[in-house]
């Protein structure tokens, strides 16, 4: 529990309110509007979830339910700024001046029905197969020498028709219905972008808004790895280099001779060679590359065939930039992992990810804003930002909620003991969580309910005797 925000969400917000002074001086974040920042971002890391009843009580009733949710749909917030001006603030803060993008999608599961769940719809279960119901959202990461933090996000909401005409043209061609004579698919829909165009728009904003930050190259899975997000993603984030995995099947051009990727490989056994993991230890892998016309591409690519000694198939990487080494691009790629390790610790310990309490494209965005303005202000939490100053490892999310846990203690602590008469704070204290925490009538237990009557009747005996089957085995008379 807390009375009031913790001092490093407050400081963060001031931070925040001074940037977005210096880049939208004409939409400031009013005192009220500060406080409420700094309180929800408290409330998000130490109760777990975007929950206005939980803020309330374990904020101690400083904030009824609906203040708070009045804040956070009629309060005239610049929320398509917020994010960006975090970004402009921890790069400036942190002196982060380049490193690399990390492009990719993350699927959170919702409830069966979500009528009012913003983007929700059905998505294939990547681990057992299958669907379930629940969000799709594509990310952004920038990842640098000290941190890595998201710097874009949208929602992947697939096109309602063309899902129609899939389905349709699925059940004519199992009818026998000749592909002529099916619909044709209809136009793309501008409302709906696929997940590669998401993925360049995000990193369009980023490279138009940071101007000062140098994009090293651009990091990405096989989803992404066609020639059309590859040289755009180039011109977009104005680097030369980009690196996707690539299937297996692609056919690659050598000495005239069309062949899969897979073949080429086959016939061009890679050696042993130490590949150093996201900047940490070093693995022996088994390592092949060649500069190869890829077909689908149209031009020649970097491409590479990896794999680990206890593995037996390759895996393919393709690059744009020609000029890199190969073990360079090979430990550069390796960095997207950490796309993986932010997307544990968000879903887990950033509020959002939870439980789904705010309905339509507003409870969505706004609560996903307040979500990543969280992971945001731990990277410049005093601890936090001690050690990227000083070059020590940084710290787990996990860490820093425990620390905020036995800081708000604390804090709360402390202003007890600072009052004039604590015995007596403390009784209106118990009060106040007496009506916050109120015990709820359990519908497990039967204290208060008819159990029923659990006993033979005199009247019916009669009737359980003439059942019991005699020993000469004759029928018993129907009840």
């Amino acid at each position: 529990m807390f009375a009031d925000a913790l001092p490093f969400a407050t400081h963060y917000v001031s931070e925040l309110t001074d940037e977005l002074r210096r880049l939208h001086p004409e939409h400031l974040l009013s005192r009220l509007q500060q406080d409420w920042l700094s309180f929800c971002l408290t409330a998000l890391l130490l109760t777990g979830s975007l929950n206005w009843a939980a803020f309330e009580r374990m904020g101690l009733g400083r904030y009824r339910i609906g203040a708070l949710s009045w804040m956070f749909r009629r309060a005239h917030l610049l929320w398509s700024h917020l994010l960006q001006a975090s970004v402009s603030l921890l790069l400036r803060r942190l002196k982060l001046t380049h490193g690399v993008l990390g492009v990719d999608d993350t699927d959170r599961r919702r409830a069966k029905k979500t009528s009012r769940i913003y983007g929700a719809h059905k998505v294939f279960d990547k681990k057992i197969g299958g669907y379930f119901n629940g969000q799709c959202l594509m990310f952004l990461l920038r990842v640098t020498a000290k941190v890595t933090l998201p710097v874009g996000v949208g929602f992947y909401r697939p096109d309602p028709k063309q899902l129609a005409w899939k389905k349709e043209k699925a059940r004519l061609a199992k009818a026998g219905v000749k592909p002529a004579d099916r619909p044709k698919a209809p136009a793309k829909d501008p409302d709906y972008p696929g997940k590669a165009a998401i993925a360049l728009s995000l990193i369009d904003a980023f490279h138009r808004n940071q101007p000062g930050f140098t994009v090293q190259a651009v990091l990405a899975d096989a989803a992404f790895g066609s020639r059309a997000f590859m040289d755009a993603a180039c011109a977009k984030a104005g680097c030369a280099q980009v690196i996707s995995q690539l299937h297996s099947d692609p056919l690659v051009v050598f000495r005239n001779k069309e062949m899969s990727v897979k073949d080429y490989f086959a016939q061009h056994a890679g050696t042993l060679q130490p590949v150093r993991v996201r900047g940490g230890e070093s693995l022996a892998m088994w390592v092949s590359s060649a500069r190869l016309m890829v077909k689908a591409h149209g031009t020649k690519r970097f491409v590479i065939a990896v794999r680990n000694q206890d593995e037996a198939e390759y895996r393919y990487w393709v690059a744009t930039d020609l000029s890199w080494r190969t073990l360079d691009i090979l430990q550069c790629y390796t960095l997207r992992w950490l796309v993986e390790v932010f997307f544990e610790d968000w879903k887990l310990y950033e509020g959002w990810a939870g439980l789904a309490k705010q309905p339509d494209e507003d409870g969505s965005v706004r609560g996903l804003t307040l979500s990543l303005l969280l992971d945001h202000a731990l990277l410049i939490h005093p601890e936090q930002r001690a050690r990227l100053e000083n070059g020590t490892p940084a710290c787990t999310v996990g860490s820093l909620k425990q620390a905020a846990y036995a800081e708000a203690l604390l804090q709360f602590v402390r202003k007890v003991l600072q009052e004039a008469d604590p015995a007596r704070m403390l009784e209106r204290l118990a009060e106040k969580l007496k009506a916050l925490f109120p015990l709820a009538p359990s519908g497990k237990h039967m204290n208060g309910r008819d159990l029923g009557r659990l006993e033979p009747s005199a009247s019916l005996l009669y009737r359980a005797a003439t059942a019991i089957p005699s020993t000469r085995g004759s029928v018993p008379t129907p009840a």
